[in-house]
Order: C-alpha cells, then structure tokens, then sequence
C-alpha cells in the first residue's frame, strides 16, 4: 500500500511541475520564449534571464505605424495605468519589428507621445530585421514581415502575458475592446 501511495504521489509531483506557471491559467497557450538580449529606450540590454522571475506583458509594434501601434500603445499604457492601480508588480515589453528605423532614440521618443511610465516598460531594439521576424514566430507564434519598397511592416496585434518562467501563457486583443480588467487577473493569478 506504501509502495502504490508512493508511486501516486511521484506521478502527482511530475504532473504538477510540468504544469508551471501556466498551469494555474486556464487555456494556457505555454510557448517559449527563447532567449535574447537586446537594447532598450536608454540604450541598456534587457534579457530573458532580466525578466525570470517577473511577469511581463509584451507586444509587436513600431513607431512609423500608421495604423494599429498607436492604438496598441494607448491600451498598453492604460493596461501600465491600471496595472498600478491594482497594486500588480508587472513589467512592459515592446518589441520593435522595424529594428533598423527604430533606434533607442526613435522608439523613446515614440513613447514620449504617451502618459506611460518608463519604471516598468522597456521598447526594445538592437536586432535585424530577420531576427525578430524568426522571435516572433518561434516564442509568440506571431507574423512579423517588412514587405520590400514599403515603410508599413505586418505584425500581429495580440498582448501577450508571459509568466516568471518566460513561458506564454495568454494573448489578448491589443487594438480593440482590450480586456484590461482579464489580463490583470491574469498576471494576478500567475503571482
């Protein structure tokens, strides 16, 4: 009898750690994100391994959008807002997929537009163009492509929620009717 509980209880324990983070999360999508070091609004390298340990929401965009990025950025910074206001500790990312336009420099003064905080929010460049359109695809599943002759890069225009152990857990429209109040009970849920 021992021996069987013993047994019950070592499955029990795998099946329990496999779940991680996303497995408090109903529907959880649980895609990786690989590894990367890039460069910030100040021109500082932010990390996977900066971020281990914190809940982030990450997004695509790029400051010479002329369609959804500014809408995106308006409901990220309201997300930022309210996230505060609950008290949840989370952090910002926003991925360039114009990398060679958009410079630290550029993409700081693209969030200038924006009554947002830069505590918590990091808009990150410092790649080429082939790979973030390879990150985006391989750790969110998302499109990233810069047609040739055309300044307007295709991207995706989900939020995404990733838990302490870099793992996507959730996405969320980022244009319209963005669930605020959903994705902080999410990020509470992942704490």
């Amino acid at each position: 009898m021992k021996k069987g509980l013993s047994v019950i209880a070592f499955f029990m324990l795998i099946f329990l750690t496999a779940c991680g983070g996303g497995g408090k999360i109903e529907g959880a999508l649980n895609y990786e994100v690989e590894p990367f070091t890039f460069t910030n609004q100040n021109g500082d390298s932010v990390s996977l391994e900066d971020l281990k340990g914190k809940v982030w929401i990450a997004d695509f965009i790029f400051t010479n959008c002329e369609t959804v990025c500014p809408p995106m950025t308006a409901h990220m910074t309201k997300l930022q807002q309210e996230a505060e206001e609950a008290g949840v500790d989370v952090e910002f990312v926003s991925f360039s997929v114009d990398p060679e336009v958009d410079t630290p420099e550029k993409l700081k003064e693209f969030a200038r537009n924006y009554d947002l905080s830069f505590d918590n929010w990091h808009f990150l460049t410092g790649y080429d163009q082939e790979t973030i359109e390879e990150f985006a695809v391989s750790s969110f599943k998302a499109i990233v492509q810069k047609p040739k002759n055309n300044d307007q890069v295709i991207h995706g225009t989900k939020f995404y929620v990733i838990d302490q152990n870099g793992v996507v857990v959730k996405d969320f429209n980022g244009v319209e009717n963005t669930p605020y109040e959903e994705i902080i009970n999410v990020v509470k849920a992942l704490q």
